[in-house]
């Protein structure tokens, strides 16, 4: 389905950008592709269906044929601001899942036709929100069976985002108690149903109209942030999972019991080091790794119907800059997806 949202600030003026440049132009004879691409760094108006060479699998890659693309808020960020990536001329996105077209020298994990999803190295190898789009043979798994591309392709930056905090971080297992906040957001939602896959009690911050949905995902508590504070109780937990940085990461640390990790996916305040130090907790922040070994694990709970992204719309990749006005509202539950084909 396709949403019909018209967010308010499609066509509010771009920020300051750099310079335009040209996007690159297809040798004579080339194999082209259309891509959602932008010559400037700004607002969602930027970004535009533009045809672009067709990229070539090198040693250990492969070309997929897109067939679905996640948005996240790293896009939203990386379009308007010089973050991690070089200056525009860029193609955005890192989820994808589609079909494997071809595979450069020494792929031995996949072949042409097979259907895969993943995420393509973060931060520097974006470039899926294209109909084609190359990437490490290992950034991929082959896509569960049961699921379509959409949904495949609502999963793989966020899901092995709350992975890789809460099992591989945070060593998350049964019994133990965890805190995460923007609970119903992209990474949110999938973290409280791996949480409750590893046997622990979940707590998640949204605004009261989500708490019926985390509930459904199976949350045992849920705190309105709009009007409780979160810091006021006498529950202590094991790990936070924060999503929101700032002086959130930094309130969070009173909340841990002694031994307690806190993993902030935004860096926190200045003082969140020295207030965990004091409290005797740990307080890291991650950023994402593609992850071959944690797509299979991911891969495996989907099989297994323990893991199911929420998918609040999808667009067409003509209608990208839409998808990224809406996105940025703050304002959706789950995942927006991007439709190629």
């Amino acid at each position: 389905m396709t949403s019909t949202h018209t967010p308010e600030n499609l066509n509010s003026p771009a920020p300051a950008a750099a310079t335009d440049s040209p996007a690159p132009a297809a040798p004579d004879g080339a194999p082209v592709m259309l891509a959602l691409h932008q010559t400037v760094l700004g607002s969602p108006e930027v970004l535009r269906l533009t045809e672009l060479a067709r990229p070539v699998p090198g040693p250990g890659e492969i070309l997929v044929a897109v067939h679905a693309a996640g948005l996240n808020p790293t896009d939203f960020k990386h379009r308007a601001l010089s973050i991690f990536l070089p200056p525009p001329p860029l193609t955005l996105g890192w989820d994808v899942s589609g079909t494997v077209l071809e595979t450069g020298f020494g792929v031995t994990l996949f072949r042409p036709g097979d259907e895969v999803f993943g995420m393509l190295p973060y931060p520097y190898g974006a470039g899926s929100h294209a109909e084609f789009v190359t990437g490490p043979a290992r950034a991929f798994a082959a896509k569960p069976a049961g699921i379509d591309h959409v949904q495949a392709a609502a999963l793989p930056l966020a899901a092995l985002t709350a992975w890789q905090a809460l099992v591989d971080t945070a060593g998350l297992r049964a019994g133990q108690r965890v805190l995460i906040h923007a609970a119903a957001g992209g990474v949110g939602h999938l973290a409280v149903q791996i949480a409750k896959e590893r046997g622990a009690h979940v707590t998640g911050t949204a605004s009261a109209p989500k708490h019926d949905f985390l509930r459904e995902l199976g949350a045992d508590a849920c705190i309105d942030h709009r009007y409780e504070d979160f810091t006021v109780t006498d529950e202590r937990y094991d790990v936070v999972l924060d999503a929101l940085g700032g002086e959130t990461a930094t309130r969070s640390v009173s909340v841990l019991r002694p031994g307690g990790i806190l993993v902030s996916l935004l860096p926190g305040a200045e003082d969140t080091l020295a207030a965990a130090e004091q409290a005797q907790v740990r307080a890291v922040t991650l950023l994402v790794e593609h992850d071959q070994a944690g797509m299979r694990a991911i891969a495996e709970l989907v099989d297994r119907g323990r893991l199911r992204a929420h998918i609040s719309g999808t667009f067409p990749l003509a209608d990208g800059a839409r998808a990224h006005a809406l996105g940025e509202t703050g304002r959706t539950t789950g995942k927006l997806v991007i439709t190629v084909r």
